[in-house]
């Protein structure tokens, strides 16, 4: 048996979709929920470089594909590959669901699995705060880590 690990997310955003979508895939628009920096807009094809602030380094995304209202997908590195899909609801709010994977199992793998599944579940908990309230949280979020 060849079990593969794939952190996975999802959230309803009481928003329609187009601006669910414009607000990941915008610098202008995700740098107040999430990143602090980007070297631009998510977009079939690109190299991005996204900055965190509370994390140190760079982080290059090469994205695959962009299907506006539809999904994204894009890679942090050859072997993980994120896929966000959108879905409008009925009550023309959006359920985003992100998928990031597949890894062999390993113990290396299961604590990637772990951060990687919680760090998605943060991204995504970020977004409904701001589009929905327009509040940042994460903002002292990390500060513990930087002591140990």
């Amino acid at each position: 048996m060849n079990l593969k690990l794939t952190a996975k997310a999802a959230l309803q955003i009481q928003k329609p979709i187009d601006e669910v979508f414009e607000a990941i895939v915008n610098p202008d628009i995700i740098t107040n929920y999430f990143i602090a920096k980007s070297s631009g807009r998510i977009e079939t094809g690109k190299e991005l470089i996204w900055e965190f602030g509370d994390f140190p380094g760079e982080f290059p995304v090469k994205v695959r594909e962009v299907i506006a209202n539809k999904s994204i997908s894009f890679v942090w590195d050859e072997d993980t590959v994120v896929h966000i899909t959108l879905d409008q609801q009925p009550d023309k709010s959006t359920v985003v669901k992100i998928t990031e994977g597949d890894k062999e199992l390993s113990e290396e793998n299961l604590r990637w699995l772990t951060d990687n599944t919680s760090g998605w579940t943060n991204f995504l908990d970020c977004m409904k705060a701001y589009l929905e309230y327009g509040v940042y949280l994460r903002k002292g979020a990390f500060d513990y880590m930087k002591n140990g």
